[in-house]
C-alpha cells in the first residue's frame, strides 16, 4: 500500500517565478483588482486585534504596491516596518505611494504648524527579495504579515522555514492566501477550451497547517471562508483574474489559443450566469497564524526545560 505524499510534495507547484515577476510588473493594472486585497486585509486586521503584540520589527512579506503598509504603521506606530516583494515594479509603486503620502503630511504640517519642522518619517523600508530568502538576521522580526501572496511561491514549505528562522521566540506569523476552490468557475470554463491548466492548483488549508508544524511553528490556527465576486462582463472578470496574478505555471500553454477554443471558454463562462444576470467568481481565502515557540532542544540534541518563576 502506497504512503501518502508529505505536505511539502503535495503543495509544490510548477510555478515560474520569473513569470510571476512579469505578471506583477504593471502596478497600475494590478491595482484594478485591489478591492479584494483590501477586503481580506481588513479581515486579517480584525483577527490581529485579538492578539496582544508590541513588535519592534514588522515584516510585510509580499507588500506589493504597499497597500497594507499605512495600516500596519497606524497599528504599530513605534515599530520598524519592512516591506518585502519580489517585484521591482511593485516596490517602485510602493515607494512612490509613500513619498506622496509623506509630502501630503508635510504640506499639512507646514500649513497649520509653520514653526514645526516637517516630518521625515517614512512608513516603511522596502526590499526586493524572495520570500524564502529574506534579507534579515535570524530571530530579528516580531511579526511577519503576508496578505494574498504566499500562493505565488512554488515551495511554501521553504517559505515557512525561512519565516520561522527570521521570527523571534514568541514572534507571530499571520498570513492569507488563496485555497483550492479559488477561480472554480473559470477553471471549469477553461476545461471546455483545452486540457492545458490555466489556473494554479492552490494549496489546501490542511496542508498549510502540516507545513507550519513541520517548520517548527506552535499550534497553528487555520480557517477559511468563501468570498464571491460578481461581474456583469466576462472580459472584466478575465481582466481582474490576470491582475490577481494570471497563470504563472511553467506548464502553461505557450502557443496562442485558437478563436474557437476561446469562444468555447467564454460560452461556458456565460452559462454560469445567475438569475440576476451576474457572473460569479469564487475565492477560497485561507487564513493562518502561528507563533514561533521556544526551542525544546539544543543544537546538540539535549532537551531544554523551561521554568516559570511562581507569581507572588
Amino acid at each position: 500500500m502506497s504512503q501518502p505524499s508529505p505536505p511539502a510534495e503535495r503543495a509544490s507547484a510548477p510555478i515560474d517565478l520569473r513569470r510571476v515577476r512579469t505578471l506583477f510588473s504593471r502596478p497600475a493594472a494590478v491595482a484594478e483588482s485591489g478591492f479584494l486585497r483590501r477586503e481580506v486585509a481588513g479581515r486579517m486586521f480584525e483577527r490581529l486585534e485579538l492578539i496582544k503584540l508590541a513588535p519592534a520589527l514588522v515584516v510585510d512579506a509580499g507588500c506589493g504596491e504597499g497597500a497594507d503598509l499605512p495600516v500596519l504603521r497606524q497599528r504599530f506606530g513605534d515599530a520598524r516596518l519592512l516591506g518585502v516583494d519580489a517585484s521591482d515594479a511593485m516596490l517602485l509603486a510602493a515607494h512612490a505611494s509613500q513619498h506622496a503620502a509623506q509630502s501630503s503630511v508635510n504640506r499639512l504640517l507646514q500649513r497649520w504648524l509653520p514653526r514645526r519642522a516637517a516630518t521625515s518619517g517614512i512608513a516603511a523600508e522596502l526590499a526586493c527579495a524572495d520570500f524564502a530568502q529574506l534579507p534579515l538576521a535570524g530571530q530579528s522580526a516580531d511579526l511577519i504579515w503576508s496578505n494574498l501572496a504566499l500562493h505565488w511561491h512554488p515551495q511554501p514549505h521553504r517559505v515557512f522555514a525561512e519565516w520561522h528562522r527570521v521570527l523571534r521566540i514568541d514572534g507571530l506569523l499571520m498570513f492569507s492566501c488563496f485555497g483550492p476552490d479559488t477561480f472554480r468557475e473559470l477553471r471549469t470554463a477553461w476545461q471546455q477550451a483545452d486540457a492545458t491548466p490555466h489556473a494554479l492548483p492552490f494549496v489546501d488549508m490542511h496542508d498549510f497547517g502540516d507545513m507550519l508544524v513541520d517548520a517548527g511553528f506552535a499550534t497553528p490556527v487555520m480557517d477559511m471562508e468563501t468570498i464571491t465576486v460578481t461581474y456583469a462582463d466576462p472580459l472584466k472578470l478575465l481582466e481582474d483574474v490576470k491582475a490577481w496574478g494570471g497563470n504563472p505555471l511553467a506548464t502553461r500553454r505557450r502557443a496562442l489559443l485558437g478563436r474557437d477554443a476561446y469562444r468555447r471558454m467564454l460560452d461556458a463562462l456565460e452559462s454560469g450566469r445567475r438569475a440576476d444576470g451576474t457572473l460569479p467568481l469564487t475565492f477560497e481565502v485561507v487564513y493562518g497564524h502561528a507563533f514561533r515557540p521556544a526551542p525544546r532542544k539544543t543544537a546538540s540534541g539535549e532537551s531544554i526545560i523551561h521554568f516559570d518563576r511562581p507569581k507572588r
